[in-house]
């Protein structure tokens, strides 16, 4: 291949501009021109993309979000959308597509290759239910800024003997919040694969309080039916009965953003350098991601539409640490 387009899409991730250098200087070095589509999908059926070079790449691997922009597209899910999108790729002599993404922008890849067009999409999400990599890109930043804000938590609630429920994101994966959970020392974790309710999470916090804690912390995902905002409603009807209020710090997606951290960066290098020599050989649709710390690249057939299960042994040991 001689030209390529690096694309970001669905939700920004820390991390995702230094996958973007590594496609793009690694595609020069393999003598290809690579392009950058703006907005993502969207920008792809507008046709909105512009060369890059290896100075437009320049200080841009600490930065978190990404240079290129994202944002969903309801015309890119229609048939008439993506072959507007392949138009425009036609056009642009471009013979190669790198979508960074999650979840929906792989399925979004896939796609466009069930309709013919090469395609390679690198992993990154701060979900981490992505089959195809052990961890994504974007993942340990958002872990880290999350454990910052339990810590911070914590010694408020230590000196106040108070109870804090913690919501982080995942969507339907409660990955983040088990891996927060266990960092942070929380006394319960509350995820959307394993059922639970007000007044088993009540139940927890007497027990914690018994066991002599100066203070409880539960980590709940988003995803979760009981969520930071059913337990707090919960917790306030109930106060007289339960004996104690909750608390609730809704993260939310300040968890995206800031500076990528070092591991982060790495994997991102890796993930975005691989994928530029899949394009120069040609060797497409797959998903490129990171498996028992060897890179790897799985066919997107595979990763499309499914959700990388979390392992319940974590979960076990979240609580066997929270005694």
């Amino acid at each position: 291949m001689k030209r390529i387009a690096v694309l970001t899409s669905g939700g920004d991730a820390p991390g995702m501009n230094a996958a973007i250098r590594a496609v793009v200087r690694s595609g020069i070095d393999l003598g290809m021109e690579v392009l950058g589509v703006s907005r993502g999908f969207a920008g792809l059926v507008d046709g909105e993309m512009a060369p890059l070079s290896a100075r437009d790449v320049g200080g841009i691997i600490q930065r978190g979000g990404t240079i290129l922009g994202s944002a969903r597209s309801s015309r890119f899910r229609t048939e008439e959308g993506r072959r507007q999108a392949l138009a425009h790729l036609s056009e642009r002599g471009v013979e190669g597509l790198v979508v960074i993404g999650g979840n929906g922008s792989q399925s979004g890849a896939y796609a466009l290759l069930q309709m013919g067009f090469p395609v390679v999409g690198i992993a990154s999400t701060i979900d981490n239910d992505l089959v195809g990599s052990d961890v994504t890109i974007g993942v340990d930043t958002a872990l880290n800024t999350a454990l910052q804000a339990v810590d911070r938590l914590k010694d408020t609630a230590s000196s106040h003997h108070r109870a804090f429920v913690v919501e982080v994101m995942g969507r339907e994966s409660g990955y983040l919040a088990l891996m927060v959970g266990i960092a942070g020392g929380a006394e319960m974790v509350v995820i959307p694969e394993v059922p639970a309710d007000p007044e088993a999470v009540a139940a927890e916090l007497r027990s914690a309080y018994a066991r002599g804690k100066p203070h409880a912390i539960v980590v709940v995902a988003e995803g979760a039916s009981c969520n930071a905002a059913t337990l707090q409603e919960h917790f306030k009807s109930h106060q007289e009965r339960l004996g104690f209020e909750l608390r609730a710090t809704i993260l939310g997606h300040v968890q995206r953003g800031g500076s990528p951290t070092a591991f982060d960066r790495l994997l991102a290098s890796r993930l975005g350098g691989r994928a530029a020599e899949l394009m120069s050989r040609g060797e497409t649709g797959k998903l490129v991601g990171l498996v028992r710390d060897q890179v790897t690249a799985t066919p997107l057939e595979q990763v499309a539409g499914r959700i990388k299960p979390i392992d319940m042994e974590l979960y076990k040991l979240a609580n066997v640490l929270s005694a």
